[in-house]
């Protein structure tokens, strides 16, 4: 399998084509919630007000990223990568047989990674959140669930970033560069 996705980096015979890809708001979104996330997890302890409000900011910009999602530019909108069964199928029998599987935007299964990750910062936002609430102001099972959905987040974003590494090597493209600049160079 090694010798296939390896093949995928050397097939490429395209020049290095710049297309403008993650929008200011994309990349404005996506270094902000990295900091909240890394912040909350690795720096502020847990209970704190700074940690209540980094995490309702997180919350805040994966709802404001999920109405962009619907108007925003191109390669921003669920319409462009929404992974169904299809287009993850296609995706992965392509990445099976070594053939080059660009996308200008998410692939199918950088999408599906997505949203994951923003369902599991909303998770972590509502659990949070009701642990101030009457109803389950020091309810074992909510903080354990919340910690739980931590963990799982910190696994999430660190098989993300792993990933987008990997790809970017096998696809000769630097995933992070264009995180950063919101130009892709495809190859």
């Amino acid at each position: 399998m090694f010798f296939h996705l390896h093949a995928i980096a050397m097939t490429s015979t395209h020049r290095p084509e710049p297309v403008r890809v993650w929008d200011l708001f994309v990349r404005v979104f996506h270094w902000s919630l990295v900091t909240c996330i890394l912040l909350n997890y690795f720096v502020v302890d847990d209970g704190e007000d700074l940690h209540q409000w980094l995490g309702y900011a997180a919350a805040a910009l994966v709802v404001s990223r999920i109405v962009w999602g619907f108007v925003g530019t191109r390669y921003a909108r669920f319409s462009d990568f929404f992974p169904t069964y299809r287009r993850i199928r296609d995706h992965l029998s392509r990445l099976r047989c070594g053939q080059a599987d660009g996308h200008v935007g998410h692939n199918p299964l950088g999408a599906l990674m997505m949203l994951a990750l923003m369902a599991l910062v909303l998770s972590l936002g509502l659990t949070g959140f009701l642990q101030t609430t009457d109803a389950f102001w020091g309810d074992e099972l909510m903080q354990e669930t919340h910690e739980w959905l931590g963990s799982a987040l910190i696994a999430s974003a660190g098989l993300h970033a792993v990933a987008a590494i990997v790809m970017g090597r096998l696809e000769r493209v630097n995933l992070v560069r264009a995180m950063v600049t919101g130009v892709k160079v495809m190859r």
